[in-house]
């Protein structure tokens, strides 16, 4: 446990229906002197598990990535913060990394760490997905969330430490689970991306999914993670497909319903 001559460490967690995942995860965090969970009115036991760990448990609607990143940031009583999704664990060295830190002398505002995904039964060390560096250990006073949806990131304004220990990663239930949220993703970055004046034109929709695929299968070495690894990137590189697609979508006024006529 934090001794009481450190500084205290608040753990946020996001939830929506995450009732097979938020015990794991909240048990991963035990150590930490308060958790807050914001659930997005979840219609299984996600918030009764929750509040098993904590009373502190904020059932309000859903408002987007980056904002609600933002508001359970807000509501931490302490300094420092850890942010972790509910299908991700803090490894036995991770823990111990950050219980070890002197956080009240460190110039760094901020931490990152590498996270370990699990997919298809194996972890995958390649593929573009390790080391795959998050920043969720963090001053609440000096940073703040930004990004772009559904890419939340903490913004750093000052120094960044690097810690080892892993964050574990449950990413997906399965193919359809990957390619439901890789679609949604690809549909809400179109949008933010339009939003902010990004253009599509042919050459992102033909090129662009090629290079990631053969960047992510080659050149990081995705081939040795087996058929997990082709699907990875087979799947990445569909997802920029989408994206780019979508967008040139929205910009040409493609989507229009049949003439009824």
């Amino acid at each position: 446990m934090v001794t009481s001559n450190k500084p205290k460490i608040t753990v946020t967690v996001r939830t929506f229906n995450e009732e097979n995942n938020i015990r794991d995860c909240l048990e991963s965090v035990a150590w930490a002197d308060e958790i807050i969970v914001v659930d997005a009115q979840s219609t299984d036991d996600t918030v009764a598990i929750a509040r098993e760990y904590t009373d502190k448990v904020i059932v309000r609607p859903w408002a987007g990535h980056i904002a609600t990143s933002q508001f359970v940031t807000d509501q931490a009583a302490n300094l420092w913060v850890f942010s972790i999704d509910a299908d991700e664990r803090v490894s036995p060295p991770l823990r111990d990394e950050i219980l070890a830190l002197d956080l009240d002398s460190t110039t760094h505002d901020a931490f990152d760490m590498p996270r370990f995904h699990y997919f298809m039964r194996r972890w995958i060390k390649h593929s573009g997905w390790y080391p795959d560096r998050n920043i969720r250990l963090f001053r609440k006073d000096r940073c703040h969330w930004g990004g772009y949806a559904p890419h939340d990131k903490i913004q750093v304004p000052g120094s960044l430490g690097t810690l080892k220990g892993d964050l574990f990663h449950y990413i997906y239930r399965d193919l359809a689970h990957f390619a439901a949220t890789k679609n949604s993703y690809s549909t809400l970055t179109s949008i933010d991306h339009n939003r902010n004046g990004r253009k599509a034109t042919l050459l992102h929709v033909t090129l662009r999914p090629l290079h990631a695929f053969m960047s992510r299968y080659f050149i990081r070495l995705g081939f040795l993670d087996g058929l997990a690894g082709f699907t990875i990137c087979v799947m990445e590189a569909h997802c920029v497909f989408m994206k780019y697609m979508k967008l040139y979508e929205i910009q040409h006024r493609l989507m229009r319903f049949p003439d009824k006529s």
